[in-house]
């Protein structure tokens, strides 16, 4: 097995190719050893030293490691305990949460139909640019037009996730669809 790597906008996060699938749909999002219980493949990456958050995407698992941990050290540990994982022939996900979770919110409403628009335009051209980066981004919501959307793995704490709000996806959203006055990040 060869575990490519590529550098994220987050100097705190790797992304890790293993030329496998990772997730067949949806992603996981992890940011605690207890939250990673249910994948195995997450909690081996937890084990390694310095290891702040594992976020796994459809091809990819990007790690986020703490500030006194350096690359050179953990690259390779993480490298090991993705081999490992799928040497060991155990699924990704447990149980219920082998599904992984997709983008939130309803199309009901009186905002439905914008609602579905906001939603189209962030599967066909936002998810697919900020997961080469390592990242997701999930819709939680839109009021008053006021788009609420959550960055995941490489995206969570970049330092340029800002300008990818609000110079690059809040300009999409508003070109295309009127009703969208601003895009806020959410915490989870």
């Amino acid at each position: 097995m060869f575990i490519q790597t590529e550098t994220t906008p987050n100097p705190a996060t790797l992304k890790f190719l293993p030329g496998l699938d990772v997730m067949p749909e949806g992603v996981a999002d992890f940011t605690s050893v207890e939250a990673a219980q249910v994948s195995p493949l997450a909690g081996r990456i937890f084990r390694v030293a310095g290891v702040k958050a594992v976020f796994l995407g459809a091809d990819f698992v990007t790690v986020t490691k703490d500030e006194a941990t350096e690359w050179a050290h953990a690259r390779p540990a993480i490298m090991g305990a993705i081999m490992e994982h799928y040497q060991s022939g155990q699924p990704v996900l447990m149980g219920a949460a082998a599904g992984g979770h997709t983008t939130g919110g309803a199309d009901t409403g009186e905002d439905g139909a914008i609602i579905s628009q906001i939603k189209e335009l962030l599967d066909t051209r936002v998810r697919p640019a900020v997961a080469r980066d390592g990242g997701d981004i999930t819709f939680h919501g839109f009021e008053k037009g006021v788009v609420y959307l959550h960055m995941q793995g490489a995206c969570a704490g970049c330092p340029s996730s800002t300008y990818t709000l609000k110079m690059g996806i809040e300009n999409l959203l508003r070109h295309y669809i009127p009703e969208v006055s601003e895009v806020r990040a959410v915490a989870q």
